[in-house]
């Protein structure tokens, strides 16, 4: 088998793990409770961050949340508010660790964006961990700025047309 068949049999059944998730934008309070499952599973506890640092002023009941679902069980979420009316934050993108490097994170960011623009957006902006810069750049974000020291990562801020 050569290269090229090889990649056509892998993104074959990449696909067909990925057909089998759900893609919810989590309007109900139930849902967005897989959110906070998630990230209180993935992040909270993995990092000991406490609920005050990972649950902040952008979690609000205007805030979108999408999840995605194994079996109707959550296993990945981001966020997305507004930064003014043309840019939208993405951000506490979490995938379940034994659900990453499955490209369920891309399809998270991806489903942000496509909502973000059905909502008028125009950019959109992350606030990357630094081990995670490649893992945006190959979704098409560019950096934006110099690092930024949250209260548990060093953040850099990155940023993608939408349109």
């Amino acid at each position: 088998m050569n290269l090229k068949e090889y990649d056509k049999k892998t993104a074959g059944k990449k696909a067909d793990v990925l057909s089998k998730y759900e893609i919810i934008r989590a309007e109900e309070t139930y849902q967005q409770a897989g959110a906070y499952y998630v990230r209180i599973q993935a992040m909270a506890k993995k990092h000991h961050i406490s609920l005050r640092q990972e649950f902040d002023e952008h979690d609000t009941p205007d805030t979108k949340y999408i999840v995605i679902t194994d079996d109707e069980f959550p296993i990945a979420t981001a966020r997305m508010y507004p930064i003014d009316e043309k840019n939208v934050m993405i951000g506490r993108v979490v995938v379940l660790p034994e659900y990453r490097h499955m490209g369920i994170g891309t399809m998270v960011v991806t489903e942000c964006e496509a909502w973000a623009k059905e909502l008028g957006f125009s950019n959109a902006a992350v606030e990357s961990r630094d081990n995670k810069v490649k893992f945006y750049e190959q979704l098409g974000y560019e950096i934006c700025g110099e690092p930024i020291q949250g209260d548990t990562f060093l953040c850099i801020r990155m940023v993608k047309n939408l349109q």
